[in-house]
């Protein structure tokens, strides 16, 4: 297990930052490895993003020296464990195990116990700190809310699943869903958008090798770009957009941590006001 911590930027300081420095604080590259548990700790809502490839065998979450628990992962966490290809179990607490296939998600609530994942399924983790226990959850690919956004005109047309979210699936702070780019589009989340209330992080994946998401950051006003890969994620800070278009169509994984859990909690930014 290893731990990557980002320490939070002031958005003054992000128009300063080098191409390079610019990946270092927001671009998390290397999440999976087989056979590991890999973790990337933001200082902003401390979020924790993970990735685990179990690769036909079973991999349990030890919770991070950095987040100081005392017990398991859970003790003051809820945690979502998104299946992103392939099959495997997420086992609570060795009582109920749950079977995942391709964009199910299971929600672990706090204090739920120790989490063990398996199987030849690619597994990516969120997790935010949380004061009150909601009900471990399956969500299956079929059962979240979904929702018809953007326009073939604009090159945007995408389908918005919901899965933990503030009329679904309840959690303490966290929400977590998954968009997929239709064939021939390329953009998502246009017209775009900050919420001051929260923090917000994309993995991007099922980007076909080779193909790439250019990743549009920072104040509307001052944006910078970021080139990004197959399963790699972005940390969106409260102040900051985010949104970006693809050489192919991608899917994304969209979570938030913070004090509004209201999905529509966002400060909308006219595509005239980008710069």
């Amino acid at each position: 297990m290893s731990t990557d911590v980002r320490i939070a930027t002031h958005p003054h300081e992000f128009a300063a930052l080098t191409p390079d420095q610019l990946r270092e604080r927001f671009l998390v590259e290397e999440l999976f490895a087989e056979g590991e548990v890999r973790w990337m700790l933001s200082q902003s809502d401390r979020i924790l993003l993970g990735g685990a490839l179990p690769a036909g065998g079973s991999l349990d979450l030890e919770a991070p020296p950095e987040i100081r628990a005392k017990g398991t992962l859970t003790d003051r966490r809820e945690l979502g464990v998104v299946c992103l290809s392939g099959s495997g179990t997420v086992a609570v607490d060795g009582g109920e195990s749950y079977a995942v296939d391709a964009e199910d998600i299971v929600y672990v609530g706090q204090g739920s116990g120790r989490v063990t994942l398996s199987g030849d399924a690619a597994f990516y983790l969120v997790s935010a700190p949380a004061h009150l226990a909601h009900p471990t959850t399956l969500i299956r690919k079929a059962d979240a809310q979904a929702v018809e956004i953007g326009e073939e005109e604009k090159a945007s047309r995408r389908t918005l699943r919901k899965y933990v979210h503030d009329q679904g699936v309840a959690s303490c702070e966290l929400a977590l869903g998954i968009t997929t780019i239709e064939p021939g589009n390329v953009w998502n989340t246009m017209p775009c958008h900050t919420h001051d209330r929260r923090t917000e992080c994309y993995l991007y994946f099922d980007l076909p090798e080779g193909e790439r998401v250019v990743h549009i950051a920072g104040q509307p006003g001052r944006t910078k770009s970021m080139i990004v890969a197959d399963r790699q994620a972005i940390i969106s800070p409260p102040w900051s957009v985010h949104f970006g278009a693809g050489t192919a169509s991608y899917k994304f994984v969209w979570s938030t941590a913070g004090e509004n859990l209201a999905y529509d909690d966002m400060d909308a930014v006219a595509t005239t006001d980008l710069r």
